[in-house]
């Protein structure tokens, strides 16, 4: 079996260092769309634009996490787990839970700590949890959890895990926004460090099933937060506590997303969709728990 569940769960952890500039940051945020204001078609100049943009004004949005440091760490690194040996053709990138223990600075260095928190036998697929521990001299920043869908590689009679599941939010929704992505969006955003070919090479595409590349699920994420925090949170990222999501669907470059939101005590609820495609999900189960 090409994922040895045992294995793969009695490894040790990998621990080591990870620093980051701003440069880093500007360059994740420029490739999750800040320099544009959609709602109030504003230049780049845009003061609320600049917050993510200009070094001098820089703060960070929290899904900077997912790519600080090396990128991607719960997709690719996974992968390269003692007791995992699988095709990158047949992984996708099933959901993403993210904890802020408190505000990432600007630039920094800390020490990372990766291991498989679990392993699931979901039938017709395994679904593989990193866990991402991230603390610098002052304490923990940030716990990352991501979850790596393997098609065909389940059955085996493993534990399915729990369902993450969630009832639909009701009502209309608070505020409903669009964001376009650009043609050459995922292009300008792997240069964080994702650089798997499925977002890239056609024929690599193919190879997975798909007519062509397809965005980052990541990039949908941060998009998705960036929306929430800029309409609802008043552009303070610090207020941000935890931020999950399942990925429900692709979302191909030059499509627009159709970001979806619902308050509620102490967080928000969303939903995500493709608009050229019949409102296609894209994210589904989202919350941003707030302060």
């Amino acid at each position: 079996m090409p994922i040895d569940a045992a294995k793969a769960l009695a490894a040790p952890p990998r621990t080591g260092e990870i620093s980051w500039t701003t440069k880093d940051v500007q360059l994740y945020h420029l490739g999750i769309g800040a320099g544009a204001n959609p709602d109030k078609d504003a230049p780049a100049t845009d003061p609320d634009e600049l917050r993510y943009t200009l070094e001098s004004r820089l703060h960070v949005l929290p899904s900077f996490a997912t790519v600080a440091g090396s990128g991607a760490p719960g997709v690719i690194s996974g992968l390269s787990m003692p007791g995992v040996e699988v095709e990158l053709a047949k992984v996708l990138h099933g959901g993403q839970a993210l904890e802020i223990h408190r505000p990432i600075p600007a630039e920094g260095t800390a020490r990372a700590t990766h291991r498989l928190a679990a392993v699931h036998d979901k039938g017709k697929a395994a679904v593989l949890v990193l866990r991402t521990e991230v603390a610098d001299a002052d304490g923990p920043l940030w716990t990352n959890d991501a979850q790596i869908f393997v098609r065909g590689e389940g059955g085996w009679g493993g534990d399915r895990g729990p369902s993450v599941r969630l009832d639909p939010p009701t009502g209309e929704p608070d505020r409903t926004v669009e964001r376009p992505v650009r043609a050459d969006q995922a292009l300008l955003y792997r240069l964080s460090g994702d650089w798997n070919p499925l977002h890239a090479d056609p024929e690599f595409a193919k190879l997975a099933g798909f007519d062509r590349p397809i965005l980052h699920g990541l990039c949908t994420y941060g998009i998705t937060l960036k929306a929430v925090v800029d309409t609802l949170l008043g552009g303070d990222v610090s207020r941000v506590r935890s931020y999950t999501t399942r990925f429900a669907g692709v979302v191909y470059p030059g499509e627009t997303l159709r970001i979806r939101m619902w308050r509620q005590e102490g967080s928000v609820r969303v939903a995500v969709s493709a608009v050229e495609r019949d409102d296609a999900p894209v994210l589904t189960d989202t919350v941003v728990q707030h302060s």
